[in-house]
């Protein structure tokens, strides 16, 4: 596929589950990252911020410094200034300082240093979504369901979860232990853990039935295209032959990486355009090709989706929907197709700036409105569904993957992909 013809990359980030150690939660956007830029003298973008607009600016930090009850300090005033000015113009610009942006290079990294446990919240309680594979968690023995009681002996709370991620992260070989509820379990365990690095893999696997593979991406990171060739190759070795078809599973899954949301798309795709992007600046327009090669030799493909189906997802979904390369089954996707640049300042922090829309192949927007699948899901019905279904479900009795297998089996993804050919 074409590279981009400026020198930074493009990312694609969106909310993400946290993840310990990583801190994923950073907001449904598409993001692009890049150097400081050097003075353009002479440019009209460049011209002087008016006096009289710098006074007023001048006269309220005065003001708040005078008379306001509490006092703050010049640079949580000039902070607070710039948030305010940056979040203003959309719900995806912001102003990110030093700790910020390195969540952001952490969460699309794929790899962290930490005890390498998923969490979510849940009513009340910080709960062990999964133990990473290979992670000092799962090697100790933590489990799916249990519940983060303490770290280190202070007790976790709801409402202050940055403070526990930060408290399980640390220099890989530094002691953290932890303290956990288990159902079946009437005291408390109590685990002391040596941090690692951890790998997050974003693709999981497994056969539906004989020819007919599943795979689920959680995010989009800078392993997920990789990981996923390896698991379309595990497939096919647990198979014995080429897969007949495949359930691209992109529910719930928020974005990240605009780089392997390509990768992905490309993984099925021979030829032709994947995305397009718009905006003023030279480098925020660009397009982005597939190269030859169908890692499933033209095999149906049936792509899951639903509301928190965003981003990078959209993407991928958007680029085999329009090149009739796999049918979309679920519901409408979250609707997000702009672009972020996140601007490094000279003081470690940065700029997160929206510069410009994408496209799918047809030209199309989905930015607010999101992809239309091709079968349709009630949305009540899938809620009920999977609130029936519990944590770790076989992906074989999941409803809606029912449902995608029966439309590989009656052939409609083979129709549309030959439909495209005639």
């Amino acid at each position: 596929m074409n590279r981009f013809s400026h020198p930074f990359r493009v990312l694609l980030l969106v909310t993400l589950g946290v993840v310990v150690g990583m801190g994923l939660s950073v907001g449904r956007s598409v993001k692009a990252e890049r150097g400081i830029p050097p003075e353009q003298s002479g440019s009209a973008v460049d011209k002087p911020l008016r006096w009289q607009d710098a006074r007023l600016l001048a006269e309220v930090l005065q003001l708040v410094r005078k008379d306001y009850v509490d006092d703050v300090s010049d640079q949580q005033l000039i902070e607070a200034a710039i948030r305010g000015l940056v979040a203003d113009l959309d719900p995806h610009s912001a102003f990110l300082d030093a700790e910020e942006l390195n969540e952001i290079r952490i969460s699309t990294a794929g790899e962290y240093s930490g005890v390498g446990i998923e969490i979510a919240l849940e009513n009340g309680a910080v709960n062990v979504v999964s133990p990473i594979e290979g992670g000092p968690a799962a090697r100790a023995g933590v489990r799916a369901g249990d519940k983060i009681v303490a770290v280190d002996e202070v007790p976790v709370k709801a409402d202050n979860l940055d403070d526990t991620i930060d408290r399980m992260r640390g220099k890989p070989g530094s002691m953290v232990k932890i303290t956990i509820a288990r159902t079946e379990t009437p005291q408390p365990l109590e685990f002391t853990l040596a941090r690692a690095n951890v790998q997050v893999h974003s693709v999981k696997q497994s056969l539906l039935e004989p020819g007919i593979g599943y795979v689920q991406i959680s995010h989009f990171s800078e392993t997920t295209a990789t990981d996923l060739e390896k698991a379309i190759a595990q497939l096919k070795r647990q198979n014995g032959s080429d897969l007949g078809g495949l359930v691209l599973d992109l529910r719930d899954n928020p974005g990240g990486l605009l780089e392997a949301a390509i990768g992905v798309s490309d993984v099925f795709l021979d030829a032709g355009i994947i995305v397009t992007a718009d905006g003023r600046a030279a480098d925020a327009k660009f397009e982005m090709d597939a190269q030859p090669g169908d890692e499933l030799n033209g095999a149906p493909v049936v792509v899951l989706v639903n509301g928190g189906s965003a981003s990078a997802s959209e993407i991928v979904a958007g680029a085999l929907k329009d090149h009739h390369r796999a049918t979309i089954v679920g519901q409408q996707t979250y609707g997000k197709g702009s672009v972020q640049t996140v601007m490094p300042l000279s003081d470690g922090q940065a700029v997160k700036l929206t510069t410009s829309r994408y496209f799918t192949p047809s030209g199309v927007s989905i930015h607010k409105v999101g992809i239309t699948p091709d079968v349709v899901i009630d949305a009540k019905q899938a809620a009920t569904a999977d609130a029936s279904k519990p944590a770790a479900a076989n992906p074989a009795t999941d409803p809606e993957v029912v449902l995608a297998l029966g439309v590989l089996r009656d052939g409609s993804a083979q129709r549309i992909r030959q439909s495209s050919l005639q």
